[in-house]
């Protein structure tokens, strides 16, 4: 099934190999299993038609947030039978432990399914964390929609993986013990009829690492472990969770801590595991991995993504040094694990602090345009250093955060894949991963509050609401912005796009839905629920 080279205009084909079917839904955080963010299925929405888009509702989950955590980043499956007919639905899961079902096209709850915790939340006496922002006690990971079985995944508060009926709720799987109770996992992935998770940070006493496990059978669920540390470090904490590639391996950005793979740590590291046993077959080490553990740089907070150029299998990441590195993903870091394709000047964090935000977070995106041209997206938060490289085009000021857009280029001497610098645009105060579609990246300026001192409590403080752009992907140019549509800010969330919708949720546990408003010859009604 999985072939050594790849070709990149292939990808919705092989997309449909690794069970994420519909190239113009969102079944999974990042659009697909390689976390690219490239909704290659859209045609609605297009640099024509962009600033024609309206808020078309508004919902509020019954969600209570907690701390920093809220509602996860939406999903969506179309042509789902429900007890309205066939109609395209939204997920989003609550902390607090439920998974809510919002028709498309007017927001209005089809179906609830609330987990029955039968164990009991662990505190902070147990462990300094847990109860806290980092260890929440809650749904934490972004559901996974399976469209061959018509099934949503969600893991409870309890560690267990549910399986629920895509149209009325109706529990298909489990429950089944995938996780220790009271984890933090992160964005489900589905492959090959595998549900995949990682955990990070010693929540809930899970030792850290990538987990899949085998639904195609109910009765016979088969649980695989890839642990990367032994003890809470070496966490995959990226917000994709696991990145799948089609080369049979399984990808993340590895935590601080101890570096020593006799011992079977590896913290520091771009990791590849394999997709049936989960065994570790290859990493990167950044030669600088010292001063990374030193300052807290940790490859963890932020996902790698996988795509393909020129034949190669590439995979890209940067975190919060705001360096990134492009690996080939058959062989990363080449025989001594510490050699990359390339590697980019420091972006931004020139101050080199960990603990306040700046820096890339969340994940790089890419797309492939019209031309053939690969394109790389990289969300910086913070002012852009000072030894970036100059972009030809700059849109606004970014001293507060920006999308910095470079194109996949050869290296004139050696052939290798590099950057090249295309354009920034600023005024994101915070910016998170963002997403391609037909010409358009949207993005959310978050408005969170991201300096880690005084408490998680100061975290709610000086916080705004998050605005939604939209940009032209060649240009950079601002083509869409919300405006103050959106009342709350967002930690952690995500941006979900299908057939000409983008929906967006926030920290008081409010989902949007933004298209083109209906016709008076199609008769359809929007509303702005729970308003």
């Amino acid at each position: 099934m999985f072939k050594k080279k790849c070709v990149w205009a292939l990808l919705p084909i092989l997309l449909l190999t690794t069970g994420i079917v519909g190239a113009a839904e969102w079944l999974t955080f990042g659009h697909d299993p390689q976390r690219t963010g490239w909704a290659f299925g859209e045609r609605e929405i297009s640099p024509e038609t962009a600033s024609n888009l309206k808020l078309l509702w508004k919902t509020k989950l019954e969600n209570q947030s907690y701390i920093l955590a809220a509602a996860t980043a939406p999903v969506v499956a179309e042509n789902v039978s429900t007890r309205g007919g066939n109609q395209t639905v939204v997920y989003v899961a609550g902390v607090t432990g439920s998974l809510f079902a919002l028709a498309a096209d007017t927001g209005e709850e089809l179906w609830r399914y609330t987990v029955k915790n039968f164990v009991e939340s662990r505190n902070n006496k147990a462990f300094v964390f847990q109860g806290g922002f980092l260890c929440p006690n809650g749904i934490t990971a972004t559901p996974v929609i399976d469209k061959t079985t018509n099934t949503v995944y969600i893991i409870g508060p309890d560690g267990m993986l549910y399986g629920l009926d895509l149209g009325s709720g109706f529990l298909r799987y489990g429950p089944v013990q995938f996780v220790a109770p009271f984890s933090k996992n992160w964005s489900l992935n589905l492959v090959g009829g595998k549900v995949f998770t990682t955990l990070s940070q010693g929540c809930g006493n899970g030792i850290s690492g990538i987990y899949s496990i085998d639904v195609r059978d109910r009765h016979h669920p088969v649980i695989t472990q890839g642990l990367l540390s032994n003890t809470t470090t070496a966490g995959v904490w990226g917000r994709g969770g696991a990145i799948i590639g089609n080369n049979g391996r399984v990808f993340g950005g590895a935590a601080d801590g101890r570096f020593d793979i006799e011992a079977g740590d590896y913290s520091n590291t771009v990791v590849a595991e394999s997709l049936d046993n989960l065994n570790v077959v290859d990493y990167f080490l950044p030669s600088n991995w010292s001063y990374l553990n030193r300052k807290d740089f940790d490859l963890g907070s932020s996902s790698p993504v996988y795509f393909g150029w020129r034949n190669r299998n590439l995979v890209a990441h940067g975190a919060k040094e705001s360096v990134v590195y492009v690996l080939d993903a058959d062989s990363l870091g080449g025989k001594d694990h510490q050699t990359p394709l390339y590697v980019s000047p420091r972006l931004g964090n020139d101050r080199q602090v960990c603990c306040e935000g700046i820096g890339i977070w969340g994940g790089l995106s890419t797309a492939r345009d019209a031309d053939g041209r690969t394109w790389l997206y990289v969300p910086l938060a913070g002012p852009p250093s000072t030894g970036a490289p100059k972009f030809p085009v700059m849109n606004g000021d970014s001293k507060d955060g920006s999308i910095m857009a470079f194109t996949v280029e050869a290296d004139s001497r050696t052939g290798n894949p590099m950057l090249s610098a295309a354009w920034i645009t600023g005024g994101f105060n915070h910016p998170d991963p963002p997403i391609i579609a037909n010409g358009v990246i949207f993005a959310l300026s978050n408005g969170e509050n991201a300096v880690q001192k005084g408490g998680a409590q100061k975290r709610l403080e000086n916080t705004g609401p998050a605005i939604l752009r939209g940009l032209d992907s060649k240009t950079g140019k601002e083509l869409f912005n919300s405006a103050d549509a959106i009342t709350s800010w967002v930690h952690f969330g995500g941006i979900a796009l299908a057939n000409g919708k983008v929906y967006v949720t926030d920290h008081d546990s409010n989902v949007y839905c933004f298209g083109f408003p209906a016709t008076p010859s199609n008769g359809n009604s929007r509303s702005l629920k729970g308003e």
